[in-house]
């Protein structure tokens, strides 16, 4: 009898749901994987450019195709590039990322007292649009912090990431540099932003705001 109710609870939840669940399988499920995703951010690494509680738009389409639900690259038509904020796998421990690509193969990274030295030149941090007027990273002295690395070469195949909040991010000043194939897409927009830290109330400023 309980087998009977089982079976009958079964076949009603699959008439009633069959569409969705097709809808799901076939074109949510593939479009997230290798099209567009959402990403919600959790910690202030990237701080000021992304905050905690943005919802951040992803395409995966950026720089190449994948086949859905894996790594395999059915086809590539360009690769990440110095200032591009992107989606990747942490190489210590797989934990997904936003981070910003600061070298590229054959570029020679070092950092001193917390700036960046790019073949040689230091960088230097400013706005880069009148209608951008916080400063593209972040310094917090009083925080304990990996401020000096390198100098390296980056090789083949492989990508120097930081997070814009320098002294409170863990990249490839800990894990090492990261490979081309986990990086997954490229942040190009804010959808929207939800203050973590006084009950979710929605920032509208920062709906549909593009990324730098």
């Amino acid at each position: 009898m309980k087998k009977l109710k089982v079976k009958k609870y079964i076949y009603r939840f699959w008439i009633q749901w069959r569409l969705s669940i097709f809808i799901i399988i076939f074109i949510v499920i593939p479009v997230k994987s290798s099209l567009a995703d959402w990403n919600w951010v959790p910690s202030g690494s990237m701080n000021p450019t992304i905050l905690e509680g943005d919802l951040i738009y992803v395409d995966k389409l950026a720089y190449d195709l994948r086949f859905p639900l894996t790594m395999h690259r059915l086809a590539r038509w360009s690769n990440p590039e110095r200032g591009d904020i992107v989606i990747c796998f942490s190489p210590d421990d797989g934990t997904r990322l936003v981070k910003r690509i600061i070298a590229q193969p054959g570029d020679e990274v070092e950092m001193r007292n917390n700036i960046i030295y790019l073949n040689g030149v230091r960088l230097n941090y400013k706005s880069i649009d009148s209608r951008y007027t916080k400063p593209l990273v972040m310094s917090v002295p009083s925080i304990r912090a990996k401020r000096n690395f390198g100098p390296i070469i980056v090789p083949d195949g492989k990508y120097f990431v930081l997070g814009d909040n320098r002294d409170c991010s863990r990249d490839s000043r800990f894990f090492g540099l990261v490979e081309r194939d986990s990086i997954v897409g490229k942040a190009k927009g804010i959808i929207g932003s939800f203050d973590i830290t006084d009950k979710y109330q929605p920032r509208f400023g920062r709906f549909f705001d593009s990324l730098q």
